[in-house]
């Protein structure tokens, strides 16, 4: 049979096409041996990089439709909580991807596994500041602005970060405080009801004293004083005949909670006075000594 240029031309073609894919096909079938039991192909990359680049586009989308009627505001507390779950779910995809191109996952957890034991106990805490952060940011149980106290120590909320929460305290000194410490420690939000606060003052004086002179007293200084508010009216509790005094206790209103301690210091000075005017004693602790001789 005698064949044409055409056909020759035609056989040439095909053999050439054949063996151009038959070296595409080798070179996505490349393996790269990273260990005896876990090897990955340029194909299994090539898979394994479209899915993660078609899980970025659909977590754009979803966090545009979430963040379509969200208050800016909260905008940026959605982002952090965001930002936080993407790479979960990136780390997710990863692993279930090259379980389904046929890489032994089993046999990279296990040579990684002495690896990612030690960095487990090391990041223990870290992950526990980070939970703890995606808590509070969706919980609200804390915001900027708000005064807190927690081991004693008492800040406004200056920011709140993923892992950690920054205050300033009445002294100006910042404290960074870990997250994981909202859940193991007895956290006090002063101001999450509002930014009004009740204070207080005790106060104990003399047995004999004139108790109503005292109410009267106490109830005068707190309504001299420009920190205190109106309404609710300062109250005077009689709270209990102690061993060396009667006392009372004088509560009163702030605004501003944050600086309570000056206006507390300022009407313990103005009661001071007005005490000495008025002759009222506040009374110190006093013990009777019976001294009983034996006889000889």
């Amino acid at each position: 049979m005698m064949l044409g240029f055409q056909d020759i031309e035609s056989i040439g073609e095909t053999i050439t096409e054949s063996s151009m894919w038959e070296k595409v096909s080798e070179f996505l079938h490349l393996h790269l041996d990273i260990t005896k039991e876990i090897s990955v192909s340029v194909l299994d990359l090539i898979i394994l990089t479209t899915i993660i680049f078609v899980t970025s586009l659909v977590l754009k989308f979803v966090y545009r439709i979430f963040t379509r009627k969200i208050p800016e505001h909260d905008k940026v507390k959605f982002q952090v909580v965001y930002g936080y779950f993407k790479w979960l779910i990136y780390v997710v995809i990863f692993i279930v991807t090259l379980d389904s191109v046929g890489v032994n996952v089993t046999a990279v957890f296990a040579a990684s596994a002495a690896l990612l034991i030690g960095i487990g106990l090391a990041l223990q805490t870290f992950f526990q500041d980070i939970i703890s952060g995606v808590f509070i940011l969706i919980d609200q149980s804390v915001q900027v602005g708000d005064i807190i106290e927690l081991d004693g120590k008492v800040g406004r909320i200056e920011e709140i970060k993923l892992r950690t929460t920054r205050a300033v305290t009445i002294d100006n000194k910042v404290l960074i405080i870990p997250n994981h410490l909202y859940l193991t420690k007895i956290l006090y939000n002063w101001t999450q009801n509002g930014s009004l606060t009740r204070e207080s003052v005790e106060i104990g004086v003399a047995y004999g004293s004139d108790v109503e002179m005292v109410k009267k007293l106490l109830i005068g200084v707190a309504s001299k004083h420009e920190a205190i508010l109106d309404n609710p009216e300062p109250l005077v509790l009689f709270t209990n005949f102690g061993d060396s005094s009667l006392n009372f206790k004088l509560i009163f209103t702030l605004n501003d909670s944050f600086t309570a301690a000056i206006p507390k210091s300022d009407i313990r000075f103005e009661i001071d006075k007005a005490f000495r005017e008025n002759n009222i004693i506040i009374p110190f602790p006093q013990r009777d000594i019976h001294i009983i001789e034996k006889k000889k």
